[in-house]
């Protein structure tokens, strides 16, 4: 049976960074976020956006994806709604990429938000990726073109790293690349030896 391993962290952690690196070695990896990206240009996913948030937010069945992030991190009502929409579509995917990889003894699943999804229970170990909250926000900044003021609402809208760490087997702290990769090697060892 292949296990599923949890990798979350906060914006600007370096979660992505790590994913990536897991899947340099080989490692079947689920990025999350990026498919429900995939998941919301479909027409499906656009009518029930638009049935939901109006049609200021679709546009020849396009969601303008921008638009509904800056009113739904404003709004946290918005932004449950958004999430019952976009979750089950995202963990019926999961489920059928899992069953694509039988032949791996583990595959990771790399979500922002596995805690506040409630993605986390269907997961056999949890890794979350920290690192210090001025390099997190210079981080999104840098990559995002983007605010700190925005950087800040969006770490608001989501769990603390003690939080996340407090319900993790693992943590990985995201300071120094080279450090960071060396900690998930030895994770990686760990749930090859478990």
């Amino acid at each position: 049976m292949t296990k599923i391993i949890g990798l979350t962290g906060g914006i600007g952690s370096g979660k992505s960074t790590i994913a990536n690196y897991i899947q340099s070695l080989g490692y079947p990896v689920y990025i999350a976020d990026l498919e429900a990206k995939k998941l919301m240009e479909t027409p499906e996913m656009a009518a029930r956006i638009e049935a939901t948030f109006g049609a200021d937010y679709v546009n020849h069945q396009q969601v303008n994806r921008e638009k509904l992030a800056q009113h739904v991190f404003q709004n946290p009502e918005a932004l449950q709604q958004l999430n019952a929409i976009v979750h089950p579509a995202v963990q019926a995917h999961f489920e059928q990429w899992v069953q694509l990889q039988s032949n791996a003894p583990f595959v990771f699943k790399e979500a922002a938000i596995l805690f506040e999804s409630g993605s986390y229970k269907n997961c056999d170990s949890i890794i979350t990726v920290v690192a210090p909250i001025e390099t997190r926000i210079e981080r999104v900044i840098a990559r995002d073109n983007t605010t700190r003021e925005a950087v800040l609402q969006r770490i608001q809208n989501q769990w603390t790293d003690e939080e996340r760490m407090a319900r993790s087997d693992f943590t990985i702290q995201n300071t120094s690349l080279e450090d960071a990769r060396l900690q998930t090697e030895t994770i990686l060892n760990l749930l090859k030896n478990q």
